[in-house]
């Protein structure tokens, strides 16, 4: 009998994630894979990776909308609430052997919720890993961690912090980071296709832009969010550069960074604001690095810490977000200081040493096949009860 696998997602850089393996899911057919699409995907708002999720011909069992996001701090739990209980009508209906939940998210932490309580074995993605910087991340991410079954890492670092948090060591496997297993298949735009879709100019640099609210301090979104862009305008009339802006994901706090960025892009013929880039033509933009065009990432997403490094691309990190994550020497790390951002955009772009320098790193998150490793993994017979009835160890 196949084994049944109904897989998560709630935004557009979780599902890239996810992608690998879904596909590597797909390629056995001793699996039935079921999609659970909600949050950003479903949003009207965020809604333009949804197109991905069909471009890629998955099964997509049911899309599920959540209570909205707004200012009020209220909201977050609100949606968490209602998604607790409508992903339960859906796990219901589905009755999968495993629900796959990756990180640290409220739509995926409501997720876990409802399928814990149902005793369905949840296979969780990317716990372990630390994000110290003021998000709620953390607390999600390791509460997930005490409600879930199996353990995916993507590092050596996350998979003892998993063991510590007293998980027994058979339910945690250092699978690798999945991202780096499409980098690794080139399944994102060549120079060519990435350089004609844009027009851009191999003189000209290139910012890549994303950056998110700090749940813990959403007040602040506004005045952080005018802190980088003072910055980013600054280099632009300095350099002339080509500035691409992405929205943030659907945190409290982030409709101030949206009319922002918005607003910033209309002031600008060189700057493109998108809901999102995708993840072909992002990752296309990110190996220009590889040839020696002039390209930083700059924000604070996550993807500026744990992708960059397979593409050998600068990286500015701004602010607190990201602080304890692991990351390669590609990264600078920045407070919000306008002046500090330009300083450090600017090494990025035109320091010679530090470009070459990441052209040498290691990259700590290993070296893919990480879709593999998991199906691998899942396509073994567990005890369903043994799964469930989780135990301290220490």
């Amino acid at each position: 009998m196949n084994k049944h696998i109904a897989v998560f997602t709630g935004n557009r850089a979780e599902f890239g994630l996810l992608k690998p393996v879904i596909e590597a899911l797909n390629k056995r057919s001793t699996f039935k894979v079921s999609l659970i699409v909600s949050g950003a995907h479903v949003s009207h708002v965020f809604d333009a990776s949804k197109n991905e999720i069909a471009q890629a011909g998955f099964n997509v069992a049911c899309e599920i909308e959540l209570a909205k996001i707004t200012s009020c701090a209220a909201s977050t739990p609100f949606a968490i609430g209602d998604g607790i209980q409508k992903f339960s009508h859906a796990l219901e209906k589905l009755q999968p052997d495993f629900l796959i939940v990756y990180a640290d998210r409220y739509e995926g932490f409501a997720a876990v919720i409802a399928a814990s309580q149902m005793s369905i074995p949840v296979a969780h993605m990317e716990g372990g890993d630390l994000t110290e910087g003021g998000a709620l991340d953390d607390s999600v991410r390791h509460a997930m961690t005490k409600l879930s079954h199996l353990h995916f890492t993507t590092n050596e670092e996350a998979k003892n912090r998993v063991l510590k948090l007293g998980e027994e060591a058979w339910r945690v496997f250092n699978v690798g980071f999945s991202a780096i297993d499409t980098i690794n298949k080139k399944l994102f735009y060549s120079k060519t296709e990435i350089q004609n879709e844009f027009n851009l100019d191999a003189n000209q640099p290139i910012i890549v832009f994303t950056q998110h609210s700090v749940t813990t301090e959403y007040q602040k979104s506004k005045e952080q969010i005018q802190s980088a862009l003072t910055a980013l305008q600054k280099v632009m009339a300095e350099t002339n550069c080509k500035i691409f802006l992405t929205y943030p994901n659907d945190d409290i706090g982030c409709e101030a960074i949206i009319e922002k960025i918005e607003e910033f892009a209309k002031k600008s013929e060189n700057t493109i604001c998108l809901k999102s880039l995708g993840q072909k033509r992002y990752y296309g933009l990110l190996n220009l690095a590889k040839h020696d065009w002039k390209i930083t990432c700059v924000g604070n997403s996550s993807s500026g810490i744990k992708e960059t490094p397979a593409f050998n691309c600068p990286t500015v990190n701004i602010g607190t977000r990201q602080a304890g994550r692991l990351q390669a020497s590609n990264v600078i790390n920045t407070s919000y200081s306008p002046e500090d951002i330009y300083q450090a955009i600017k090494q990025c772009l035109f320091d010679k040493t530090f470009i070459k320098s990441c052209q040498k790193i290691k990259n700590p998150y290993g070296t893919g096949n990480a879709g593999e490793n998991i199906a691998d993994i899942l396509a073994n017979s567990f005890d369903k009860d043994q799964l469930l009835k989780k135990k301290m160890t220490y």
